[in-house]
């Protein structure tokens, strides 16, 4: 069955008529499964929501999760105050909730099936190519529901990923405050570009998760621009429960060069896991007309299928799967793919790695070899560091300045508010031929992370 009516397309945020009620009807049923912890004093007023159950069994709920008791009545004394905040950085948390990755690996992730790309680049059909871009952004999905947070990146650090597939990454923290990332991919047929800014709404048992950023791929065949806003991102029982990712609203990707946009709504999780992880929507042309409809599950698979105005499927043709998850480890501790082991791996890391590369933060490998000890003191250690060179930047009257991206005059908006762009100086590619050709083969394991613009300070 084709989704409904598809006469408009909506637009980044906002939403036509068939998606913006539908997602008022499911947030109706969404508050309806929720069901605040009153047997738990003093908690009273937290929600706590079972995916796979209904209103009944939020207590029970909430006696499961990964914190022991003491450890979760200590957590959340540190963190009500913070009820309604902004927390990206302003939360030392504690190592047990980490992964061993940082917010530079896990952009890379978006890599994975990035021959989508390619075949989008590759195909003559405009509507085709939407399908196979809006196919790739849905892909790393799977991975963004892991439930483990990752390490909030040093300022200067940077994440390198070579030639996987032909495609080349680099990634950079570009500012402390506020945390703000940029990264940069390419191959034969693409190139990507992200300003990241993440912007959170801590609610308690809950945090909201909004992509504050600017996402450009441009194919490099007839030099289309293809722009991306994500939908936002909910983590629940944070606290009490089992913590699970949902990603209710639209994805908007729009052909900058045409007009063309694909607007794909994901289905917020209802009671017993009903609409859980559902993808659907429509191609439409620049005269907001449906071209191809689109249905899936983002933990999956995603199909399409042409489709008349009405957006009903075209006599003679049929459904047709563009996307399926890869095999993933069975039983993994923090949820990985393989890519994700791949990318955390020096397997993927180039010749000559950068010292601020995020493989050698001694904190997260610790944690990768299960020291949580460890992980905590050199993550503490580091933090600490990071502030002693910023009173050393304020003494000294000087700002930071990215190595491989710079910042530029444009502020553009999202449905989260405003972003400054920093855009790929082309100096990593001099920086990545150089060492290439150079005789240096130096164990990249044996390389001591340095991020820091200060090396006379003490650690």
């Amino acid at each position: 069955m084709a989704p409904n009516d598809p006469k408009k397309a909506g637009g980044g945020g906002g939403g036509s008529g068939f998606f913006a009620s539908l997602a008022s009807s499911i947030s109706n049923l969404g508050s309806v499964m929720t069901k605040s912890v009153n047997g738990l004093v003093p908690y009273e007023g937290l929600e706590v929501i079972n995916p796979e159950g209904s209103t009944d069994d939020a207590e029970e709920e909430a006696s499961r999760g990964r914190w022991k008791q003491e450890d979760r009545d200590g957590y959340w004394k540190m963190m009500q105050k913070y009820i309604g905040s902004d927390v990206t950085s302003m939360v030392t948390l504690p190592v047990i909730i980490f992964e061993p990755m940082t917010m530079l690996q896990k952009m890379a992730e978006l890599m994975e099936y990035s021959h989508l790309l390619d075949m989008a680049d590759k195909t003559e059909d405009p509507y085709m190519r939407m399908v196979y871009a809006s196919s790739w952004a849905i892909s790393v999905y799977y991975a963004f529901q892991r439930t483990w947070k990752p390490f909030n990146p040093i300022l200067g650090e940077t994440y390198e990923m070579a030639n996987y597939n032909g495609v080349n990454f680099i990634s950079e923290q570009v500012s402390h405050h506020p945390p703000m990332s940029a990264g940069h991919a390419e191959n034969e047929h693409f190139t990507y570009d992200c300003t990241s800014k993440l912007k959170t709404k801590f609610l308690g048992n809950s945090i909201d998760v909004y992509p504050v950023g600017r996402t450009r791929v441009t194919l490099k065949r007839d030099g289309v621009v293809l722009d991306l806003v994500p939908p936002l991102t909910k983590v629940h029982n944070l606290i009490f429960g089992r913590t699970w990712v949902d990603s209710p609203g639209e994805m908007v990707m729009t052909n900058l060069t045409t007009g063309d946009k694909v607007v794909l709504y994901f289905q917020p999780c209802g009671w017993f896991g009903s609409g859980r992880y559902e993808v659907d929507g429509y191609v439409y042309n620049a005269s907001e007309e449906p071209k191809i409809l689109m249905t899936g599950k983002w933990n999956e698979s995603m199909s399409y299928q042409p489709c008349d105005g009405e957006g009903e499927p075209l006599p003679g043709t049929d459904l047709k799967e563009v996307w399926k998850l890869a095999d993933v480890p069975k039983d993994d501790k923090y949820q990985y793919t393989h890519f994700a082991h791949k990318i955390n791996s020096f397997d993927t890391a180039p010749k000559k790695l950068l010292p601020s590369d995020s493989r050698l933060r001694p904190d997260r490998y610790a944690l990768e070899m299960g020291d949580m000890s460890k992980s905590g003191y050199e993550k503490s250690s580091m933090e600490e560091r990071q502030r002693a060179e910023k009173r050393t930047r304020e003494e000294k009257g000087q700002g930071f300045t990215p190595k491989w991206f710079d910042i530029t005059e444009e502020v553009t908006p999202t449905p989260w508010g405003d972003l400054e762009v920093y855009q790929f100086n082309g100096k990593y590619s001099e920086h990545r031929a150089a060492a290439d050709n150079s005789e240096d083969n130096t164990d990249p394991k044996s390389i001591e992370f340095n991020p820091w613009q200060f090396q006379d300070l003490s650690t």
